[in-house]
């Protein structure tokens, strides 16, 4: 999937995007390759768009005025259509990070394409399905700063622990039976050290709301269903006369035909082990001819069907 050579335009849609998807946007970019563009396009004399401007200086992004001429009217979208064609042009790129959940660029990500351009969208799970399928892949980024959310929460957690611990060896044992309980009040009301507060405030202004969550969960369960029929599909078409398919074939081929699925929307990190999450496949390992291990899949004997 690594590509340094590759050189990617990255245009944001700050209408319809987070600032707080910022740091997902360039890091997933960074596993295709380099971006050579860093474009964000809004009218930046709205109040509104404060938020984005001490993150667009930290990232050395470009932002491009495009004043709202109407009420009610996206006039960023034909700026960033028009430069990415200019972009096109150029020749000076091998392809384009679209980022926004609007399906008004649905045909701009098809005509990149069809100029041989690789096409990675981005965007909330609102996202209408046309764009998405527009692009070679899509990635959820509401899905994404979830799991980073959860990961961050948990690091949180074992870090409060620790200072909540370190406290507690300073505080001072009872030196009586009667002050036992005075003192077991005091210990409790310890305060933590204010790295901890920070980090602890920090993370409740960041959270995802629950109503957010809900809907990615339901996001999650829908994709999930779609995944499990797709796989059933390449396994019928793709397997050895074993019934086999290798990990890697599985996870090209499931990629082809869902551009928006991704391991980690699912809280995993590696193909293997979700494909192993679901229960309803056996694996093994064989050894490939360069002598490494490769994991393979097949449907387990009570879901294939009679022949």
């Amino acid at each position: 999937m690594v590509n340094d050579d590759l050189r990617f335009a990255v245009l944001i849609d700050s209408d319809n995007v987070s600032e707080k998807y910022l740091s997902i946007i360039l890091d997933e970019t960074a596993n295709y390759g380099v971006a050579t563009y860093k474009r964000i396009y809004g009218d930046w004399t709205s109040s509104r768009m404060t938020s984005w401007k001490g993150a667009l200086l930290d990232n050395s992004i470009t932002p491009i005025q495009q004043y709202s001429y109407t009420t009610g009217k996206n006039a960023t979208d034909s700026a960033m259509i028009i430069d990415a064609m200019d972009i096109l042009y150029s020749r000076t790129v091998d392809g384009f990070v679209l980022v926004s959940s609007d399906s008004d660029f649905t045909r701009l990500a098809a005509r990149l394409r069809e100029a041989g351009m690789r096409v990675i969208g981005m965007g909330e799970t609102k996202t209408p399905q046309p764009f998405i399928s527009a692009c070679n892949q899509f990635k959820y980024l509401d899905m994404l700063y979830e799991k980073k959310q959860n990961e961050s929460d948990a690091e949180g957690d074992t870090d409060e622990a620790d200072d909540t611990a370190e406290a507690s060896d300073g505080v001072t044992a009872p030196v009586s039976a009667g002050k036992t309980q005075k003192n077991a009040k005091n210990a409790k009301g310890v305060k933590q050290p204010a790295k901890t507060a920070r980090k602890t405030a920090s993370r409740a202004a960041k959270n995802l709301s629950t109503a957010e969550r809900r809907e990615i969960e339901k996001k999650r369960q829908k994709d999930l269903n779609r995944v499990r029929k797709t796989i059933n599909q390449i396994m019928e078409q793709y397997s050895d006369e074993d019934n086999w398919i290798k990990s890697g074939r599985l996870a090209g081929e499931l990629q082809k035909r869902i551009p928006e699925f991704d391991v980690r929307n699912f809280g995993f990190n590696k193909f293997s082990s979700f494909v192993k999450s679901l229960g309803t496949y056996e694996w093994d390992e064989e050894e490939g001819p360069n002598g490494r291990k490769e994991i393979r899949f097949r449907m387990k004997d009570y879901m294939r069907p009679f022949v």
